[in-house]
């Protein structure tokens, strides 16, 4: 446990910006769940699903949550599976 009071503030700060970032990263992931269930399943509406996980990845990756490269490789595959269901 934290002795003094500027580790006590550390601590409180961290556990604040881990919520932050955990809520944020299962956002991303729910999103990009259903964007590959949608796609799998042919549905009229993986379009969408999929443009609003690009959005949420896009802003994961601004706000420092996920890391650049992964947001391309994650936004990569997506478009790929798309593109692949679509022809």
């Amino acid at each position: 446990m934290a002795n003094t009071k500027s580790a006590k503030k550390e601590l409180r700060k961290s556990s604040k910006k881990e919520a932050y970032n955990k809520k944020i990263k299962d956002n991303v992931k729910s999103l990009v769940k259903r964007s590959k269930k949608a796609i799998e399943a042919k549905d009229e509406k993986a379009k969408d699903l999929v443009a609003s996980a690009l959005k949420s990845l896009d802003k994961a990756a601004q706000k420092g949550v996920i890391k650049k490269n992964t947001k391309d490789r994650k936004k990569s595959r997506l478009h790929k599976a798309l593109n692949k269901s679509t022809k």
